[in-house]
């Protein structure tokens, strides 16, 4: 049975899984939203939030026990310096999971873990050139070829003559 067991194990070693919510955990600080299965996003959550409370205390022995987690310093110095000051006044709740729906190859239901404070930046668009109405843009006449030959066999004859 499985009463009061509240760890997941998601198939893994012990060290493999504290690897994977490690990692899961670095992109999310770097990156803001990842995308994963909804078992993994909830594993890793459950890490992040506790990082972020770290974060929140910015102590040395907090830093510490990051580092030992996250085995990154510069993924622990973004959310020393980042993450945990934005959630300074917020008492729990960092992360959300956005569920997407089934992954086409192997039916895994997939979902994005990311803070709630994200904003996505919207992608910037490509400038086209507006043409005006009635005007046709014009086309670049194309040089022929043969005129470029002649050109330069005529230079290579005159370079012999002299």
């Amino acid at each position: 049975m499985r009463h009061r067991k509240d760890t997941l194990k998601l198939g893994r070693t012990s060290a493999h899984l504290q690897e994977l919510l490690g990692s899961l955990v670095c992109n999310l600080v770097l990156v803001r939203r990842i995308r994963t299965t909804v078992v993994k996003a909830k594993a890793a959550r459950r890490l992040a939030e506790r990082m972020v409370t770290l974060a929140k205390r910015n102590t040395l022995p907090s830093r510490r026990a990051a580092v030992a987690r996250l085995h990154r310093q510069d993924v622990v110095k973004s959310l020393f310096e980042q993450v945990g000051p934005a959630f300074k006044d917020r008492a729990g709740g960092y992360t959300r999971i956005v569920r997407l729906g089934q992954r086409a190859g192997d039916g895994a239901e997939m979902a994005i873990l990311e803070w709630v404070n994200y904003v996505p930046q919207p992608k910037a668009k490509k400038k086209e050139k507006k043409e005006k109405p009635g005007e046709k843009p014009e086309a670049k006449a194309p040089e022929k070829k043969t005129e470029k030959k002649t050109e330069k066999k005529a230079k290579e004859k005159a370079k012999a003559k002299a």
